[in-house]
């Protein structure tokens, strides 16, 4: 359909007739990502498809996050057990306030220090988003990534989009499409490939409490004591 539009045919070894197919491998160009190509995978994410895609730390599984059959999708293909909720990518500060109840000052202050960034902040959820993307826990993790590829799909697909890594549970992250594909094989069929992750860690998790306390889940790409100062 496009001319970057490449879909691999190979079938694997083990199965001869050929019933199971390699992921489909759609290149984008990472820093100006081609709009036919955003508004492709965009729509296939509407469909309720879930695509391999990059971010700015390693690769993530994207899907729309009110589609209750692509979020269960998500947790199939990672083996993930279902009391981890998942994270979602999202545009701007704007669209946090959309599916988080009021957000505490701490909340903004990091936002403007380091957004977009490797930063994932998990709040009280909104009401309506639903359950099983916050896996009952009544919390969602956010983030705004510093890479164009997503943040592109994130505005053609008019929703947030899931972002939990593309392995599987317990499993090495995977910094390029590739390795998506071999790790997660016919679990998946199509990955964005932006090349290859420029972060090799993990984004920092900062859970904010509801009485608006917080707590550093998890040190990644942001050291702790930077998130500290900001916030002291």
């Amino acid at each position: 359909m496009f001319k970057h539009h490449v879909r691999v045919e190979n079938v694997y070894a083990d199965d001869p007739e050929g019933t199971r197919v390699r992921a489909e491998i759609l290149k984008i160009h990472a820093v100006t990502p081609e709009v036919s190509l955003i508004k492709y995978a965009a729509e296939q994410i509407q469909a309720g498809q879930v695509l391999g895609m990059p971010t700015d730390t390693f690769y993530g599984l994207a899907a729309d996050p009110f589609n209750l059959r692509a979020v269960e999708r998500v947790y199939e293909i990672k083996s993930r057990l279902r009391h981890k909720p998942l994270s979602l990518l999202i545009e701007n500060v704007d669209q946090a306030e959309e599916f988080a109840r009021p957000l505490p000052d701490d909340f903004h202050l990091l936002a403007r220090r380091f957004w977009p960034g490797p930063l994932t902040m998990i709040v009280p959820a909104a009401s309506h988003l639903p359950l099983k993307v916050t896996a009952n826990t009544g919390n969602v993790a956010l983030r705004v990534p510093a890479a164009e590829i997503p943040l592109a799909v994130v505005r053609a697909a008019k929703i947030p989009i899931t972002a939990t890594s593309a392995n599987l549970s317990g499993a090495t992250e995977c910094t390029t499409a590739e390795q998506v594909r071999e790790q997660l094989q016919d679990r998946i069929s199509m990955i964005v490939d932006g090349g290859k992750s420029p972060r090799t860690m993990s984004s920092t998790i900062v859970h904010f409490r509801e009485d608006g306390t917080w707590q550093i889940l998890r040190e990644g790409a942001i050291p702790a004591k930077d998130i500290i100062e900001a916030l002291s």
